[in-house]
């Protein structure tokens, strides 16, 4: 099956994302330690109570993007697959993806800690976890375009971003 052709699922909070979460950053610090200056859980499922497709999102901080070269294979052992194809749309983070059973289970977005990037992907985490009635809003929507959308994730990421945009309103006021 070609990547991401599947029907998009969204998934009841469940709190072992955490310790998949933490178990997967040890195993990257293990790696590519010296290259990393913090790993957040980013996303969907770092927010408690939030419905999310069950893959975990993982904000990297890197000393210097340069070093690219030498975190790429070391990722690889661990199964990891580099996408550079996406640095033509956001040059400045490295993405990778891990799967099981042909179904993506981490995604690695590598960023220096002082980019736009990393402060917006974690206000809007933390606007989340402190802002139930947020969390309610967004977990209606996603369910509601994964039943839209069915397999089309650019059609189900775009029609969320109205959302994302007005929560990244809010923290900038905050």
């Amino acid at each position: 099956m070609p990547k991401n052709s599947s029907p998009i699922v969204i998934e009841s909070y469940r709190s072992e994302w955490r310790e998949l979460f933490t178990q997967e950053a040890g195993l990257i610090q293990s790696v590519i330690g010296i290259y990393i200056t913090v790993v957040e859980h980013i996303g969907s499922t770092a927010v408690p109570g939030l419905a999310a497709k069950p893959i975990i999102d993982m904000l990297i901080g890197v000393k210097n993007l340069a070093d690219t070269p030498h975190f790429i294979a070391p990722l690889q052992t661990l199964g990891y697959v580099y996408v550079p194809e996406h640095e033509a749309e956001l040059p400045e983070r490295r993405y990778l993806y891990k799967q099981a059973n042909s179904e993506d289970t981490f995604h690695l977005h590598m960023v220096e800690p002082e980019s736009e990037f990393f402060s917006r992907h974690i206000a809007f985490r933390d606007y989340l976890r402190s802002h139930p009635e947020a969390v309610a809003a967004y977990a209606a929507l996603k369910l509601k375009l994964a039943r839209e959308f069915g397999s089309d994730r650019a059609g189900y990421t775009d029609a969320k971003t109205e959302f994302i945009l007005s929560i990244e309103k809010l923290t900038l006021k905050a």
